[in-house]
Order: C-alpha cells, then structure tokens, then sequence
C-alpha cells in the first residue's frame, strides 16, 4: 500500500468540533464533572476488541485536544495498521474529566471509520493476484464523507469520485434524460474542460459499443455477472477503464476481479461498513 498521508487538521477539526458540540449539549459532561475531581489524571489506552484495520486515530487525537490540550495521545499503531485483539491503539494520559468527556466522541469516529478499513481491507484481499483495486463511491455518511475516504485508503483501496464536480459520470437517469448514451455523451464533451474526465454506465454490451464509439475515460459495468464482465473488458481493450458495480459482496469479488476489470466499486463499505469494536480502557500502559 502507499504511503497514507494524514489529512490536513483544518479538513477534520470542524467535523469533530461539530460531533463534539452536539455531544456536548447545552451544559457539558455533567456526569463527569459531578463525578470526577478536577485534579484526576487519566492514564489508559484505546484497545481493540476483535481483529481489524485501523482508521480514525487523528480524529480521535482531535476530539481529546478540543476538549483539552493537556491530553496527550501517543498513536501506536497508526491508520492502516491490522490489530488483533487486544492490542493498543492509542495510549493517552492528562485530565480524566477531559478524557472521559472526549471519550464516546473519539470512539464513535474510530470504530465507524476502522470499520470501513476493515471491509475495504477484505475485499482488497479478496482481489488476489487480480489487477482490480477496490474503490469507495459518494455513498457516504452525510458531513462524513472526507473521513470515510480516507478511511478507505487505509484498508487499502482508492477513491471514486469525491464530490459531483470532479469528474462526469453519466448513470442510467443522465441517460434517459438526454435521449441516449450518444447525445449525453456529446453534451459533456461540448460542457467541461481538458482535465475533466467522462465516465459511462452501462447495462448492456450494446450499450457499451455505443459509448466506446463515442471516446470516454471509463465505463461503469452496471450488475454484471463475471462472463458478461470477461466479454465486456475483451470488448474495451484497454480503450477505457473497466469498472465492475452493483452490490459486490467479498464473496463475488474474486470471480469480479478474475473478468479483468480495472476497478471495483463498493458503496456499501462506505454507508453500511459494520463498527469495529474498540474500548477504552483505563490503567492499560504504553
């Protein structure tokens, strides 16, 4: 895998600052506050409960500096890294009230977003010897979607597009609604610059003819089955990116990625990736 670069603080501040804020409501942690004396330190360890690929540490480290700078977060095993159970993530000390307040906001961001690792890393593995990298889609989690990509990342795949303006990809309603693949096709070339790419969905392999005729990027193979794949990647011939969709599980991608297509595409591991356990668990050491 290449190197995962952290995204920049000013991208994930405000989604944390904003999921700490409604945790936070109209008058703190009053159970800590009530609880806790101010002079408590913490000292302990966010741990895996089962197996899985790691994601959310920065967001986590975010969340306890917000509520108190004082935290200090050493990161043992960074985003991408495969943990078993058991192992430490992070080790923090500081303010116990500051911890414990940050706590469910760190957590929920590092088990959705490790979660999302983890399958991505599964069906990365699924691929095999094949050529196919897996790619997330714009079905993410709303005010998520920056975090969740990254996520992907470290499990190992690539992202699609991120947002509506950063490429064209003309689906089945873009179809319909221009009268064909052709003049939809024609419509964009004539609307967008040279460093804008055009991405097709088809459902047939006549649909496909048309749309290589026409000279796009890529094709989106649209709920294939792996035969019509195989014929469909011999029919392009390298003219365009072949990319396989259509509620791929981990069990499919094997005979998916076997066709030869160049892509995988997978909104599922985005808005249904499944939480990876994690706790935080206090006198845990370095």
């Amino acid at each position: 895998m290449t190197e995962l670069v952290p995204l920049p603080n000013l991208l994930v501040e405000p989604i944390v600052r904003a999921a700490l804020t409604e945790d936070l409501g109209r008058a703190g942690d009053i159970t800590t506050n009530a609880v806790v004396t101010a002079d408590a330190q913490f000292s302990g360890a966010v741990v895996a409960r089962r197996e899985g690929t790691i994601a959310g540490t920065q967001a986590a480290l975010i969340a306890l500096n917000l509520v108190d700078p004082d935290v200090a977060v050493s990161v043992i095993l960074p985003d991408g890294s495969r943990v078993s159970e058991g192992d430490t993530i992070l080790h923090i000390e500081g303010p116990a009230r500051a911890v414990l307040t940050a706590e469910r906001t760190a957590l929920n961001l590092m088990c959705h977003l490790s979660g999302v690792a983890t399958v991505t890393a599964e069906l990365v593995a699924a691929v095999g010897n094949n050529k196919a990298r897996i790619t997330c889609t714009r079905k993410t989690t709303p005010n998520l979607r920056t975090l969740e990509k990254h996520a992907v990342r470290a499990g190992g795949g690539v992202s699609h597009r991120f947002g509506l303006d950063d490429g064209i990809l003309i689906k089945d309603n873009h179809v319909a609604l221009a009268g064909g693949i052709r003049p939809a096709i024609q419509r964009a070339k004539s609307n967008i610059g040279h460093m804008v790419k055009i991405e097709v969905e088809v459902d047939t392999l006549e649909q496909l003819d048309e749309a290589l005729s026409e000279g796009v990027d890529a094709v989106l193979l649209d709920n294939m089955d792996p035969e019509r794949l195989r014929r469909a990647v011999q029919t392009i011939d390298g003219w365009a990116i072949s990319e396989a969709s259509g509620r791929i599980t981990a069990d499919q991608v094997p005979a998916v990625a076997a066709s030869g297509v160049d892509i995988i595409s997978a909104g599922w591991i985005t808005h249904s990736a499944p939480a990876l356990d994690l706790g935080l668990d206090f006198g845990v050491a370095a």
